[in-house]
């Protein structure tokens, strides 16, 4: 077996950054050579060394900055580099609103063929720090350092907090986290020292062994709070032990539950949630709309903005209130409940079968009579049967996961002939191929991108498509 030859690193000067990746790296280029630069933004005049060849790239590091780029900003977390989230607090947010906005443009034209000329201006997030409602924490016995003094000096190898970008293994300890208000700070830092103060281990992610697994903390716009506990194993005197003084030192605490998860990996999907103390979910509000959060349901992760979502996504619906609409991958119904008052009636579908449970309660607890819900596979579900059976719908809302629309649902949406089509995305590559195949029938009206993270690459993306003249009947 021949042996791979040594990487020989190279110093190239005077690279003018042109673009951003998404990893939040900045794009060179040197005599054809493409590279790849940590913590680069556009419009910098960089000296870079290599470290690292790819297929048709390298990856670089800055060793000098010749000039500075007007999108240049301060990182304002300790954690900055390190964590894996939050990769461009080193661009402005000004700056990542331009290039969202241009990554949305350029994707739908490059594989959806979209005419971008309906497009409108990015939507900023209200908030850009501790705007997040839910994070997960990590319990490891293996830390990260970042110095060799401290590997040296440490008494303690274990940590809670976020892993390292491709050392699965390995954990970042947080001290203080930008993307979620308070308490969430004070719990995950409290918990960490009375864990080990009290000697209960943390998990072995390559073993599989210790304690304590995962820690889960929602919030809500309301002010209540869930906190849900992962152990790995069902040691009932620990867990007593960590319940008790969660419950008795967050008073806030509105919905304290645990999960004992002894499968090899993280999702508590498929396991029973065991509630504490107080309620099994917390409560989030909308226009005097009440909405169900449970340890298990899908919700934006951005409360405010998510609101802002949804208003748009009714401005493109344009609903008079005598349409039937189909809300494809409706979750736990709040897109569907919350258009229900300005339509004549709203099925939704969504795969997971707790998700409906939700939705249906939503609509429950809000006196929601007009909207219908059912579980199966989307492509399952949305047969020409089920159209015959619940009518033709005069608008389809659908909200995909990043993996997009089967081939086969877009072909059923093709068929069903809704006037309207209003597409949600989180994936723009994923929406720019579906609205290729819808092309077909439809041109796209509307387009506008929304801010739900900031100080990440990802953006939400609405679009409204109309059908086309010749194609009504």
């Amino acid at each position: 077996m021949a042996r791979r030859k040594s990487f020989k690193s190279e110093v190239y000067k005077d690279i003018e950054v042109i673009d951003i990746a998404e990893e939040g790296k900045g794009i060179g280029k040197h005599e054809g050579l493409v590279l790849f630069i940590d913590k680069a933004i556009p419009g910098d005049i960089v000296d870079v060394e290599t470290y690292r060849r790819k297929k048709n790239l390298h990856e670089a590091r800055i060793i000098n900055i010749k000039e500075t780029s007007e999108w240049r900003d301060s990182p304002f977390c300790a954690h900055f580099g390190v964590c894996g989230g939050c990769k461009w607090q080193h661009l402005s947010y000004e700056g990542q609103l331009h290039f969202k906005q241009k990554t949305v443009e350029s994707t739908l034209q490059r594989i959806g063929g979209v005419d971008t000329r309906a497009m409108e201006a990015i939507l900023p997030s209200i908030k850009n720090r501790y705007y997040r409602n839910k994070l997960e924490f990590t319990f490891s016995n293996k830390r990260w350092f970042t110095d060799v003094d401290d590997i040296l000096e440490a008494e303690e190898q274990s940590a809670l907090g976020f892993h390292v970008p491709k050392r699965f293994d390995k954990i970042l300890p947080i001290q203080h986290c930008y993307l979620q208000e308070d308490p969430s700070n004070a719990i995950r830092n409290k918990l960490d020292a009375f864990a080990k103060q009290k000697n209960i281990s943390y998990y072995d992610l390559r073993g599989h062994t210790g304690s304590l697994r995962n820690l889960i903390i929602r919030t809500s716009s309301t002010g209540e709070l869930m906190v849900i506990v992962v152990f790995a194993y069902p040691n009932p005197e620990e867990i007593e032990s960590v319940m008790k003084f969660l419950a008795s030192e967050f008073s806030p605490i509105t919905s304290l539950l645990y999960v004992v998860n002894q499968k090899k990996n993280d999702t508590i999907f498929d396991q029973e949630v065991i509630l504490y103390q107080g309620r099994a979910y917390i409560l989030e509000e909308m226009e005097g709309l009440s909405f169900k959060i449970g340890p298990k349901s899908f919700y934006q992760t951005n409360s405010l903005q998510a609101y802002e979502l949804y208003k748009l996504v009714r401005e493109f619906a344009e609903l008079s209130g005598d349409e039937l609409v189909y809300d494809l991958y409706t979750g736990a119904g709040t897109i569907a409940n919350f258009l229900a008052g300005e339509a004549k009636k709203i099925i939704g579908i969504e795969y997971v079968p707790s998700a409906i449970e939700d939705a249906l309660f939503n609509a429950h607890q809000n006196k929601i009579t007009n909207t219908e819900f059912f579980a199966g596979d989307m492509k399952d579900v949305l047969t020409a049967e089920f159209i015959k059976q619940h009518g033709q719908p005069d608008l389809i809302v659908t909200d995909p996961p990043r993996a997009g629309m089967h081939p086969s649902v877009i072909k059923r949406i093709l068929e069903a002939g809704a006037l309207k089509i209003v597409y949600v995305s989180c994936n723009v590559s994923t929406q720019a191929r579906d609205l290729a195949l819808l092309s077909e029938k439809y041109e796209v009206d509307r387009i506008r991108p929304v801010d739900m993270f900031p100080h990440t690459q990802h953006v939400e993306n609405v679009v409204l498509l109309r059908k086309r003249k010749e194609d009504e009947s």
